[in-house]
């Protein structure tokens, strides 16, 4: 079974990254190409929030018992499987970790323009996937369930 209290942090640390991309992110792409404060704030916090629906991931896979997922992307698929988010916000977090794995490892320069469709669009998958999870594990918690 789940580890509610962990989930219920680790959600509350993803809606705090979310919004601190929020508050962070210029309203115009060339805004956030020429501020490279903003550009550190929002990829750092995206890549944390991404980071964090991974270890959502990884302890819901071990908590159940479930096969052990490979990759981060893996983890989401898995996820998909067996019903906790949906196979469309499973595949949005699995494009989601290329930017995360950019920002985490400098495999090459960051996209900027990537980066400001994540904080602008891509806020909504990450508020999907943690909506989907808890209502998951509020129905999953449920005897007979």
């Amino acid at each position: 079974m789940v580890n509610r209290d962990l989930l219920a942090l680790k959600l509350a640390e993803l809606h705090d990254r979310v919004e601190r991309v929020r508050v962070n992110a210029p309203s115009a792409l060339e805004e956030l190409r020429s501020d490279r404060d903003a550009l550190d704030l929002v990829a750092f916090n995206l890549m944390l929030a991404v980071q964090t629906c991974s270890d959502v991931a990884s302890h819901i896979i071990a908590d159940e018992g479930w096969p052990v997922a490979k990759t981060l992307g893996d983890g989401f698929a898995r996820l998909a499987e067996f019903g906790v988010i949906q196979l469309e916000t499973a595949r949005a977090l699995q494009r989601a970790v290329g930017l995360r794995n950019v920002v985490a490892h400098g495999y090459a320069a960051l996209d900027v323009a990537r980066c400001f469709e994540a904080a602008h669009t891509g806020l909504t998958e990450l508020s999907d996937f943690a909506q989907q999870v808890s209502r998951w594990a509020t129905h999953s918690t449920i005897p007979g369930s």
